[in-house]
């Protein structure tokens, strides 16, 4: 076997800042672990790191430790929060998958969340979860340094939904001052996780409107032309469910990717539009250029490049429609692996690297898409 081919030196002509989006996904969160281990590696560390539930949480590891130690906090979190199938269940895959989510329902994961007992709801009110997340707290106060995040080293960005309002909130380390709430809201999904309290407002999972924070990190001013890693845990295209269990599996991945396909054209078309209006904008006679109408253009148009490399996990093989549950360790090796795999073929590809066109503002990359 001939040694892997080491991936393309960055030139210094290339001098994009890096960000990392982080989508939502449970379990399958390891797959982020594994790819940010590889991107860690290379030379394309991000100064951006923005995610919504378990993405939350990894962005938090990941800004909040030093950068030596970052892929090594990622591991012992999910080390600590995944625990081994009972040996009989690894005899099959799809067994241990079972086995793995029936255990994460009935006992919880460790370090991360617990059902409540049956006392609690009887005659209960204000019971408004299945399962509590106080030792996600302890594990994200022995796991990550709030004040590195809040030193402001690189940015980070979590999102929330204001339960009241319904709104979406972005809580950010150059606006806000970062604790250990603003992950867990991130990812408090009803009915099974309990709403977080913030200075008197509650917050959901942010899955609940996005799963992706690709557009903020696009969108937020001022812009800076930007290599964007985003890294997906539901895959938006997939084959036609046979079973009701696929069937289930099937609407979960359409409902969090959050139309990843459609939203990153999306972008891509907004960027390109900002592009065309600065070129616009320079062949406006002095006149024109004065009117409140043109001032108005102006201020959408836009200089800056914006590069888009998506990594989504795509299993070889179907994994149920709890495999955003199924926390069995083994699972999230192979989890990790793939991310890591992944991320380094992607590297070594680096399609980014070809000159990008004048006319166009922004490019899409998916070097893994089926064919």
């Amino acid at each position: 076997m001939s040694p892997p081919r080491p991936s393309p030196t960055r030139p210094a002509s290339y001098d994009k800042l890096v960000a990392l989006v982080l989508q939502g996904g449970g379990a399958l969160g390891s797959y982020q672990a594994g790819a940010y281990a590889a991107i860690a590696g290379s030379e394309y560390p991000p100064d951006w790191v923005a995610g919504i539930s378990i993405g939350a949480i990894n962005a938090a590891l990941i800004a909040g430790n030093p950068p030596a130690r970052r892929v090594e906090r990622l591991r012992q979190f999910w080390e600590t929060i995944t625990r081994p199938a009972p040996a009989m269940a690894n005899l099959f895959a799809a067994t241990r998958r079972q086995a793995a989510s029936t255990q994460a329902l009935l006992s919880g994961q460790p370090g991360f969340f617990r059902p409540r007992a049956p006392f609690e709801f009887i005659g209960a009110k204000g019971v408004t979860s299945y399962y509590d997340t106080a030792e996600l707290r302890s594990t994200l106060e022995r796991l990550v340094d709030f004040d590195r995040i809040n030193a402001r080293e690189i940015a980070f960005s979590v999102a929330a939904v204001n339960v009241k309002s319904g709104n979406f909130v972005w809580f950010d380390n150059r606006h806000t001052t970062i604790r250990p709430e603003h992950v867990m809201a991130s990812g408090a999904l009803p009915p099974g996780f309990p709403p977080v309290e913030i200075d008197g407002q509650f917050y959901w999972d942010a899955g609940l409107v996005s799963n992706t924070p690709l557009r903020y990190v696009l969108d937020y001013v001022p812009r800076r032309s930007r290599l964007t890693f985003q890294i997906d845990l539901f895959a938006a295209a997939g084959p036609l469910p046979r079973t009701l269990d696929e069937v289930t599996e099937r609407e979960k991945d359409i409902r969090f990717s959050s139309r990843t396909r459609a939203g990153n054209t999306q972008a891509r078309l907004n960027h390109d539009l900002r592009h065309r209006i600065n070129a616009l904008w320079d062949k406006l006679p002095p006149e024109l250029r004065a009117t409140p109408e043109a001032r108005t253009l102006y201020d959408f148009g836009c200089v800056t490049t914006m590069d888009v490399v998506q990594l989504i996990y795509r299993p070889a093989e179907r994994q149920g429609a709890t495999k955003d549950y199924e926390f069995s360790r083994q699972t999230m090796e192979e989890r990790w692996a793939r991310g890591h795999a992944d991320a380094t073929a992607t590297l070594d590809a680096a399609p980014w690297l070809t000159p990008m066109p004048p006319e166009i503002g922004a490019r899409n990359f998916d070097v893994l898409r089926p064919r």
